[in-house]
């Protein structure tokens, strides 16, 4: 069985904007920095899809990586629980071995404490979970996975 590797990303800080809807809020020029430097480590581990809830602050944390994979946005990543994700990624090629998932909280933190049974000390903006899966995207489910790293601005 090949080993595989889902890095869930929160997406960065980003600002209120009076006036706007929820999925328009940009990120802050700090939340740009922490994405920046959250993407220089992300790199290393040569992701092959980056999966992104549909949101501007999620897209432009996606963007700011700066990795070298396609981006697929997904509107169930957007105000999602667990569940929800576990479904996204369920539907990933067989042939992908590292994905990353940008989106939001509680949803992303529920989700790598579901797949890990990791207790976490919360889960920042800019944050994000290093999973290794013994098991195909297709059979992933709660406690298929290992906490490898934990990163926070």
């Amino acid at each position: 069985m090949i080993a595989r590797t889902l890095v869930v990303v929160r997406h960065a800080t980003a600002g209120d904007a009076p006036g706007l809807p929820d999925r328009e809020r940009p990120l802050t020029p700090g939340g740009e920095r922490d994405a920046r430097a959250a993407g220089e480590e992300i790199k290393r581990l040569t992701p092959g899809l980056v999966l992104c809830s549909p949101s501007v602050r999620t897209r432009r944390t996606a963007e700011l990586l700066g990795l070298d994979a396609p981006v697929e946005v997904e509107r169930d990543i957007y105000e999602a629980y667990p569940d929800d994700l576990l479904g996204v990624l369920r539907r990933t090629d067989g042939e992908i071995t590292s994905v990353v998932l940008v989106g939001h909280n509680p949803g992303v933190h529920e989700l790598v404490a579901t797949l890990t049974d990791a207790r976490l000390e919360g889960f920042p903006p800019a944050a994000y979970a290093v999973i290794e899966l013994d098991v195909p995207w297709e059979d992933i489910a709660p406690g298929t996975g290992r906490l490898i790293h934990m990163s926070r601005p």
